[in-house]
């Protein structure tokens, strides 16, 4: 973990709401897992007074050395709609990367991830993972749901490196108008995956994990929640386990990518 004040080298606009801002960073990240993030601290940050949560959405290379990192978000509130206004070469202040990230077997050929909305910023850099990992992409199925057409990123990326895409939308304006997880659940029976990745919103994973159990099928989730501190600190991202003691995980520490066995959804 590192905390760094690093350049930003572009912040471009890629939807109505949504930007990809690359920031150059000096040590630490070559290391990073698919799923890690970085809390962020605004330039001249006054209000909001904390730092932020990004997933990490790629590694930017060159000559296979890692000079820093993407980050794919979208403008909600004050804080992301002052980074949307910040300009190459204008500083950032970053504390990362954090948590814990997607796991990988080697026994894992027929993959199936899901992703709904900006549930996808992660999920292109396990993609890329995966692919530098030696793993069949052919095999590799992407369900990638938003509610309309501006909300629908990165399809070209994956479609890019091989994986088969399956797009829906909430309002029919592009692939079928339905939830994302109705195409996933047609899939799983059709022929069961090896594992699911899974990254969106909390209705989304609690039916995502549904479908894992009900094809007994190994399920990792991306929780999406708000977080303070990002290292366990302030202990205000809490996730409740399955098991029966009652006790809480930590979205910041023990994830915020868990086994969906773990949780009580």
């Amino acid at each position: 973990m590192y905390q760094e004040k690093v350049k930003i080298l572009w912040n471009n606009r890629v939807g109505p709401e949504y930007y990809r801002i690359g920031l150059k960073c000096h040590r630490g990240y070559s290391s990073a897992k698919p799923g890690q993030f970085i809390m962020l601290r605004f330039p001249g940050q006054i209000a909001p007074f904390l730092r932020r949560p990004f997933s990490i959405h790629r590694l930017i290379t060159y000559d296979n050395h890692t000079a820093g990192i993407e980050l794919l978000y979208k403008v909600v509130g004050e804080g992301t709609k002052k980074l949307s206004e910040c300009k190459k070469g204008d500083f950032v202040d970053i504390l990362g990367p954090l948590g814990n990230g997607f796991s990988f077997s080697d026994h894992y050929k027929r993959i199936f991830i899901v992703a709904g909305g900006i549930g996808v910023a992660p999920m292109l850099f396990l993609a890329l993972t995966l692919q530098i990992n030696g793993v069949d992409l052919s095999e590799c199925n992407l369900f990638l749901g938003g509610r309309s057409r501006d909300d629908l990123l990165c399809r070209d990326e994956f479609l890019g490196i091989g994986i088969t895409v399956h797009v829906t939308t909430d309002d029919g304006s592009v692939g079928d108008k339905c939830l994302v997880t109705h195409p996933l659940e047609t899939a799983s029976k059709k022929r069961r995956p090896d594992i699911i990745y899974a990254c969106g919103p909390l209705e989304m994973l609690k039916c995502v994990v549904g479908i894992a159990e009900e094809h007994t099928v190994s399920c990792q989730i991306s929780i999406e929640t708000i977080m303070a501190c990002g290292i366990g600190a302030c202990l205000g991202c809490a996730v409740e386990r399955k098991d029966p003691s009652g006790n809480y995980m930590h979205a910041c520490l023990d994830g915020p990518v868990f086994d969906a066995k773990e949780l009580n959804m």
